[in-house]
């Protein structure tokens, strides 16, 4: 078992930079996914530490070892890939054990790894089949399989679910997570997906272009992002925004979005004093947009008047896309709402639940205030 460190870690090709300045810290038997968009440089800091890609400043380190000059085979490292990788005129079995044979293990110490890891997967019964005979879960199983065989330090997952469809997806997030508990190993996992990051994680690291934007516990990146791009890029669906500006009438705060006002609660006044006068971006989720009559009574509510351009029903939930002057934004409201495209209607925000952004303070991705 083994922490991960990288140190000021900077990967560039040619004039392109894929990572910058990549400091982060993943502890011994952490479930860590770094997530952000296609580019953002996420597998590239995957790559670094598997040895794929040579470092162009800082080290990686392996528990106390810098790795940088360290050959791929020596890091005590096991990655599973996007493609499954299998050698097609192999069996599962020898798919398994083929890199042990190589390392020159005892016959019987390959055969007791494989079948201990395929007890794990629950593909005892598949050992003899080859890559041909298996579904794409199945594929995927023995492609961790043969990670699991190594008994590696780390084992590195770069999009391994992309190739699933949605139900088998679902399915494998959560077997993923319980071999994770049951090896207690060190997993990183690379996924664009912010889905598989919420539900897999112990800690989340968001990238993007290159950078670290946050790291954290999936409920704090929900909860408290630290950024425009946190904010947007954690939640499905996305967070509304809206470019508002902040300020005080008769000594009431308000955030003016042009076409409506919200009232800010008189207890989160002082928190925004900074942003008063300022033209600031107002953030809240789809799921604090309610409708009135089913909203939670506790909540300090804002009404917002508006009409319904496209409803989608999820069956325990209804998407409601909505318009009030130029802003379009997204609702998630009670199943039992009637809605129907073109009609008026009012919903209310919960202004217990939103965040200000501030603009002058990083044009390009505001942080919270």
């Amino acid at each position: 078992m083994a922490s991960v460190t990288y140190d000021h870690v900077w990967k560039r090709f040619g004039d392109v930079v894929a990572v910058q300045d990549l400091n982060l810290a993943i502890e011994d038997q952490e479930f860590l996914v770094l997530v952000g968009p296609s580019g953002c440089g996420k597998t590239t800091a995957l790559r670094c530490l598997a040895g794929l890609e040579e470092i162009s400043e800082g080290e990686v380190l392996i528990g106390d070892q810098v790795v940088n000059d360290i050959a791929p085979k020596d890091r005590d490292i096991a990655m599973v890939f996007q493609s499954y990788a299998l050698y097609p005129h192999m069996s599962v079995y020898d798919n398994m054990a083929f890199g042990l044979k190589l390392r020159k293990f005892d016959k019987a110490d390959i055969d007791r790894r494989v079948k201990e890891a395929a007890q794990i997967l629950g593909i005892e019964g598949l050992l003899k089949r080859k890559p041909k005979e298996l579904s794409g879960g199945q594929r995927q199983r023995v492609a961790v399989g043969r990670a699991i065989v190594r008994e590696p330090k780390v084992f590195l997952f770069d999009e391994p679910l992309s190739n699933l469809d949605a139900k088998l997806r679902v399915q494998t997030r959560a077997e993923l997570s319980k071999l994770h508990k049951r090896l207690e190993t060190t997993f990183i996992y690379v996924t664009h997906d912010q889905t598989e990051a919420m539900t897999m994680a112990s800690r989340i690291a968001v990238m993007n272009k290159g950078r670290l934007q946050q790291l954290d516990t999936p409920q704090v990146l929900y909860d408290q992002p630290a950024n425009l791009f946190v904010a947007g890029f954690i939640g499905s669906p996305a967070m509304n925004f809206f470019n508002g500006k902040v300020y005080i009438e008769e000594g009431v705060m308000f955030v003016d979005m042009g076409s409506f006002r919200l009232r800010v609660p008189d207890h989160d006044v002082s928190h925004y004093e900074s942003v008063i006068g300022k033209d600031i971006i107002f953030g809240i989720r789809p799921e604090d947009i309610h409708n009135p009559e089913y909203a939670p009574p506790s909540i300090i509510a804002e009404p917002v008047d508006v009409t319904i351009d496209v409803t989608e029903l999820m069956g325990n939930e209804i998407f409601l896309y909505l318009v009030n002057g130029d802003h379009s934004f997204i609702a998630r409201v009670d199943p039992r709402t009637k809605a129907v495209y073109g009609e008026k209607m009012r919903v209310v925000f919960n202004m217990d639940n939103f965040h200000i952004f501030d603009p002058s303070l990083d044009p390009e991705n505001p942080p919270v205030v």
